[in-house]
């Protein structure tokens, strides 16, 4: 069993940035995939990045390109989302997610552990 907790969110204007933070406990940490997804108003939960158990390889949603960073600190069982120029489309709750599976990356329903979420509110 894995417990995740978000934290970092809130309310920031168009262009600024934002780092989340995900806490894991219950599991050795860097023997688990680590992700964030995130869920808008309205809108189904969808994937944003990933990162692999070493932190050697990211994976992206198109839409957070260039713009966020996935990272992670296996000393700290903490995994992070730099985010920067937000965009009121930014909008969501976000909320990180852990897989036992090496191989996950973007299917929501591969994880197996989630977080309860962090709000985010990108104004313009």
């Amino acid at each position: 069993q894995v417990h995740l907790a978000e934290s970092g969110g809130g309310l920031v204007q168009a262009g600024g940035s934002l780092r989340l933070s995900c806490a894991a406990s219950g599991r050795t940490f860097s023997n688990i995939v680590m992700a964030w997804f995130r869920q808008a108003p309205g809108k189904e939960r969808e994937f944003v990045a990933r990162i692999s158990r070493g932190g050697g390889r990211t994976d992206y949603a198109d839409s957070v390109k260039g713009r966020f960073t996935i990272s992670r600190d296996n000393a700290k069982n903490t995994a992070y989302l730099q985010m920067n120029s937000l965009e009121p489309e930014d909008t969501a709750v976000y909320y990180c997610a852990a897989s036992n599976n090496i191989m996950v990356v973007s299917a929501l329903q591969d994880y197996d552990y989630w977080g309860p979420g962090t709000q985010v509110t990108v104004s313009s």
